[in-house]
């Protein structure tokens, strides 16, 4: 679905046109053209291929989608592939972001995500002194968009994860926290596989061998990278943070099921000693002068039972019970 089709000319806004206008204006010189696509179709595809110019690897690659993040040259145009992050329900939906772009176009393709980029476009066109480096610097705004939008994702995983790490010492909430735990990791594997491609495609962009459409905003594709190098720094030690809370978690777990272990083997002692008092005194043997005494039941009874107060009171003196 077509978003919006306009043309450009020195930094400023020069007309809203239709498909069929793009190859007019990108006869026009100092003039480009950004075109935003959602979920397009075949047939979309294929027409931006005609009026574009598109290389055929690239449009099949935005055609099937499900693409690693990577920035790839073909000639003097640039491909670049990006995803979207958006939380719902406690889970990643992963969406896409395809960036065509030569030295007088853009076409941005955006896919299974409810993340827009009008404000991108906005801010682009209140900055007409770097809306004049082109087509290069449209590509840095969007790139700068979606990696902006990480950063709220790593501030929620970092809450969420202080808050389990509140929790871990709490009796009986081991399990809860185990499945906290791998979910958080789940989520950081995700944000993981976004970054760091982009962070590797993205330190090209900024260096000196970059692709000529990005040349004149270099600096501005160095600002990004840095930004992904903090997510990617901080994500490596979420992730070690993790790993340790998954260890102190599964320790914290063999403490209380060794505790719950220390409880029944006390009482079975117990027990186990009021049992063989009660089954040696029930034996059939004539001589057994106990059973004749007169106060032999009750002495019984005050055997075993100072027994197990005994034995009860050394166990609770060791911390058993």
């Amino acid at each position: 679905m077509l978003i919006n089709c306009v043309a450009y000319e020195n930094g400023s806004r020069l007309a809203d046109m239709t498909v069929e206008e793009i190859s007019d204006y990108l006869a026009k010189p100092d003039c480009f053209v950004w075109v935003a696509l959602r979920d397009a179709t075949a047939r979309e595809l294929d027409q931006m291929q005609e009026e574009f110019g598109l290389h055929e690897l690239a449009v099949e690659d935005a055609r099937h989608g499900h693409q690693r993040p990577k920035i790839e040259e073909y000639g003097d145009s640039v491909f670049a592939v990006m995803h979207l992050l958006e939380e719902v329900d406690g889970e990643f939906n992963v969406g896409e972001v395809n960036v065509f772009v030569g030295q007088n176009y853009v076409l941005s393709v955006r896919n299974h995500s409810q993340q827009g980029f009008l404000g991108v476009r906005e801010r682009c066109e209140r900055e007409p002194h770097l809306l004049v480096h082109g087509s290069g610097f449209v590509l840095y705004a969007l790139m700068d968009a979606v990696v902006d939008r990480y950063f709220p994702i790593m501030d929620r995983l970092e809450s969420e994860l202080e808050e389990i790490e509140e929790q871990i010492f709490a009796k009986s909430a081991a399990r809860s926290n185990i499945e906290r735990l791998y979910g958080l990791k789940r989520k950081i594997t995700f944000l993981k596989h976004a970054v760091a491609p982009m962070m590797e495609a993205t330190g090209k962009l900024s260096g000196g061998r970059g692709p000529a459409v990005c040349a004149n905003s270099r600096d501005y594709f160095r600002d990004v990278y840095d930004h992904l190098v903090r997510i990617n720094a901080s994500l490596d030690n979420i992730r070690d943070t993790i790993g340790t809370a998954i260890q102190v978690n599964l320790s914290m777990v063999t403490i209380e099921e060794s505790e719950v272990n220390k409880k029944l083997a006390a009482w079975a002692g117990i027990f186990a000693v009021a049992t063989a008092f009660a089954g040696i005194w029930g034996m059939n043997f004539k001589a057994m002068p106990e059973l004749q005494w007169e106060f032999g039941y009750p002495m019984a009874l005050l055997v075993i039972s100072g027994t197990c107060v005994a034995l009860y009171a050394k166990f609770k003196r060791v911390g058993w019970l």
